[in-house]
């Protein structure tokens, strides 16, 4: 167990906005996170987990206890013909338990591949990319209940998985901790390349294989989203809105063009990025705050912006989507105002 007392929090979020927190703690087991919730209550401290802080944005300092799960480990619980269930710790880089997947033969997770922050967020934020979900490998989630200091485990169909969203985001928020995710991932391999350029990419590197799918989504990874230890950001600020058909139909009576995926709710998911780029944002810079060149759905800082910085810039880009399109963007990253 490592406590720290008023740390800067420069180097432990992507955004590397200048903001301190009154305690950093990091445990390496269930047993210490126990210890310090029991202590915690006892001095009625505020308590947050951190992850890797690639899914978050400081506007201010945090007064209270930052967590930080160091639980790393992985092992197997069940193997059949078809698949394998694999429990992992939240403390575990998310790439690495990705490629660890790949390298082992077992697919599922190969299109979520290069994405930043650590196992525990996954089941939390509902992590996706390229047409796939982590809902979709998920088989049930081992949490710490914080009032009771009870482990239990939460299936997969009571977890309320959505797009980015989770009840780990919403009722269950300030409940439990997530400290173990346990996926069932196929020895089949089954590829999803439909979504964007990932088929093209695939291609240029030979038959579909689940080392060339990732090394695919890298590839396009790196060609459009900056490198958070090189520029701050947390990956993509923006949801794609889901519209009904109505609103819908008169978009595309004014922008043709308009990239749209149907729902199986009977919505309508649009993409943001492509709104935010219609409105002239992409490459835009206010002070150290700004917009990718190279993705609009991106937000970065260029070395001194802070969190209230960010966030304004993300207002007033709502703002104008919302005056030309109709459409209320909603961030992604959670925001501790």
């Amino acid at each position: 167990m490592l406590i720290q007392k008023e740390i800067d929090l420069q180097d432990k979020h992507s955004f590397h906005c200048p903001v301190k927190t009154e305690y950093w703690v990091e445990y390496d087991s269930i047993e210490e996170l126990q210890q310090i919730l029991r202590e915690a209550n006892d001095f009625g401290l505020p308590i947050m987990p951190i992850g890797g802080g690639c899914n978050l944005l400081f506007c201010r300092d945090y007064e209270g206890i930052l967590l930080h799960s160091c639980i790393k480990d992985w092992r197997l619980l069940e193997e059949d013909e078809k698949s394998v269930l694999l429990q992992v710790g939240a403390g575990l880089n998310w790439d690495e338990w990705v490629a660890l997947s790949i390298e082992k033969g077992w697919c599922g997770l190969q299109n979520l591949s290069g994405i930043p922050g650590e196992v525990g967020a996954c089941p939390v934020q509902n992590i996706g990319a390229y047409g796939v979900e982590a809902k979709d490998c998920i088989e049930s989630v081992v949490v710490l209940d914080r009032e009771t200091l009870a482990c239990e485990t939460k299936l997969a169909r009571d977890c309320a998985f959505g797009y980015r969203m989770s009840r780990f985001k919403q009722d269950w928020k300030d409940r439990y901790i997530v400290c173990y995710v346990n996926y069932r991932l196929s020895k089949d391999a089954s590829f999803c390349l439909d979504y964007g350029q990932l088929k093209e990419e695939v291609q240029k590197l030979g038959e579909p294989s689940l080392k060339n799918v990732r090394q695919a989504v890298l590839t396009i990874r790196n060609s459009k989203l900056p490198d958070p230890d090189k520029l701050g950001n947390a990956g993509s600020f923006f949801k794609n809105p889901c519209i009904d058909k109505t609103h819908y139909q008169s978009l595309v009576n004014d922008y043709p063009d308009i990239p749209a995926w149907p729902q199986n709710d009977g919505s309508v998911k649009i993409s943001a990025a492509w709104m935010i780029d219609r409105c002239g944002w992409k490459g835009y810079r206010e002070g150290d705050a700004g917009v990718c060149e190279t993705q609009a759905l991106v937000l970065v800082n260029h070395g001194q912006a802070s969190g209230e910085d960010i966030l304004h810039l993300y207002e007033k880009i709502a703002d104008s989507v919302e005056e030309k399109f109709r459409v209320k963007l909603q961030p992604e990253v959670v925001v501790l105002k």
